[in-house]
Order: C-alpha cells, then sequence, then structure tokens
C-alpha cells in the first residue's frame, strides 16, 4: 500500500509551476527597480526558492529576461504595428516614441530592454533591430510625406533618442512626465521647417550597438 505522505506527479508539477510563478514574480518586480543586471541569487532569495530552482527553471539570464518581458515584447510590437498602419507619419513618429517612453519610463527593466543591445540577450536584440526597422519605415515615409528634413536617417534619432530613455530612471524621481517635455524638444529638431545643414554624416547602425553596450558596462556590476 502507497503511504499517504508519498508525493505525487500532480503535486510535484503544481509545485513545481509554483515556484515558476514566484520566480517570475520576484524577477518582474527586481528588474523593474533595479534593471537587468540584479543577482539573480537575489530573484531566487526574493521568490523563496534556492538558486537550484531557479537554474532548473531559467538556466540563463536570457531565458529568464526573455519569459519575464514576453508581454513588454508584445505591447511594443503592437506600438510599432499601430504606428506603421497610419497614414500621417509624424503623427505616428509622435505616438510610436510617446508610447516607448511611456513603458519605459515606469520600469527599469524594460528601460534596459529597448537601449541595451547586448549580444548574449537574444530577446533583446530583437526588439532594438525591430525598433531600427520600424523606426526606418516612418523616417522615410514622414520624408515623403514633406514633413522630416531629408537629410535625416535612422540612425539621427536611434544615436539621439537612446541616450534621451536611458536618463529616464532619474528623471522620473524628479517628475515622472518630465520626458514628454525634452521628447518633445529632441523631435521639433527632426522637423522640416527647423533643418539647418548638418556638417557631418550619421553614424552606423553597428556603432550605436557598441555604444549602447559600453553604456551597459559602465552601468553594470563593478561600476
Amino acid at each position: 500500500m502507497a503511504s499517504s505522505s508519498a508525493t505525487t506527479p500532480g503535486r510535484l508539477r503544481r509545485d513545481a509551476q509554483r515556484n515558476r510563478d514566484l520566480l517570475l514574480a520576484a524577477a518582474r518586480e527586481l528588474f523593474s527597480r533595479q534593471g537587468l543586471d540584479v543577482p539573480l541569487d537575489q530573484i531566487a532569495k526574493e521568490a523563496g526558492v534556492g538558486n537550484a530552482t531557479l537554474y532548473r527553471h531559467f538556466p540563463t539570464r536570457e531565458a529568464l529576461i526573455a519569459e519575464v518581458f514576453a508581454d513588454a515584447a508584445a505591447l511594443l510590437d503592437g506600438a510599432a504595428q499601430e504606428a506603421l498602419a497610419a497614414e500621417d507619419a509624424w503623427s505616428a513618429i509622435e505616438r510610436y516614441f510617446e508610447r516607448i517612453f511611456e513603458l519605459v519610463a515606469a520600469d527599469r527593466g524594460i528601460n534596459d530592454l529597448v537601449t541595451q543591445a547586448i549580444p548574449t540577450t537574444p530577446a533583446m536584440i530583437a526588439i532594438s533591430r525591430q525598433n531600427a526597422v520600424t523606426v526606418g519605415t516612418l523616417v522615410a515615409r514622414a520624408q515623403q510625406q514633406g514633413t522630416m528634413r531629408p537629410d535625416v536617417a535612422t540612425m539621427d534619432l536611434l544615436f539621439m533618442l537612446g541616450p534621451l530613455c536611458r536618463a529616464l530612471p532619474a528623471t522620473t524621481e524628479l517628475r515622472p512626465d518630465l520626458w514628454r517635455r525634452y521628447l518633445a524638444l529632441l523631435l521639433d529638431g527632426f522637423r522640416t521647417r527647423a533643418a539647418h545643414p548638418l556638417p557631418v554624416p550619421p553614424i552606423g547602425e553597428e556603432h550605436l550597438d557598441k555604444m549602447f553596450a559600453d553604456l551597459w558596462e559602465a552601468d553594470g556590476p563593478g561600476a
């Protein structure tokens, strides 16, 4: 006769799912407050489980990040699709970046996800690449419609908007909506009516990735 204290497979599955849910909730909270480089053992401790349990469910930090931010990636994709479907390209650009800034201002983890092109995190690379494609399409449309200065390249927007995103964790402590002022000021410089000759060409995408990677290293552990 089986012992009444024996653990059934169903109970094991329920316990495993409970631990997974606790880990995801802890990671989501800590990533939101501290960013993506929060120590994994801190996440395990916050969830009330051991490190071995964390690694059993999420063998790498990248796997945990991808799971935690699956919803955020979907929100960013939705913002991109909405912008690309709009007829007026300039309004689409303004709304697209407003949606992104609303997300990154409220969550340090999403801020890291959007601004850090780290080669070891496929989920972050995918978001970075899709963002560049979306912005490039919107820039081309706005230039065709005559609302964006013709000498602007996609990398110009990404180069300037990226550091502004990175500054948000500090500015939100001063005033949560302060980013709206600086986003509006920055975008105004790309309008046709504000155009003045630019003295040098834009950087390439590979240089932008390196710049944000260097920023991540400077902000990461030991900085």
